[in-house]
């Protein structure tokens, strides 16, 4: 097995992983650390799809460097908004039981 199937067989382990996460946990921390597994695997898909073709080129590793960092800021937001979501509940929850 060369090094192009292991990145193959790795990305898509790691992408049905990550899916597995976002569809059948709960908690939303799970589901972002689902999608930013997902993400991890289709960089290396893609990257194991570049170095298929011959000569390399280098607009492939390029584009796997920009997208890590649009993948952080990705969960950074999604992080952020999940805070935000447990901080309205507990207070809506809260309203609840005060006009009970």
């Amino acid at each position: 097995m060369n090094e192009i199937a292991i990145y193959l067989v790795t990305g898509s382990v790691l992408f049905c992983i990550g899916l597995w996460g976002v569809v059948m946990r709960q908690h939303l921390l799970h589901k972002i650390l689902g999608v930013n597994i997902m993400g991890s695997a289709v960089f290396m898909l893609f990257l194991a799809f570049a170095a298929r073709a011959q000569p390399a080129d280098a607009v492939p590793h390029a584009l796997v460097l920009t997208g890590i960092v649009v993948a952080i800021s990705a969960m950074a937001l999604g992080l952020a908004l999940m805070k935000r979501v447990a901080k309205e509940s507990k207070q809506h929850h809260a309203t609840l039981e005060d006009s009970q």
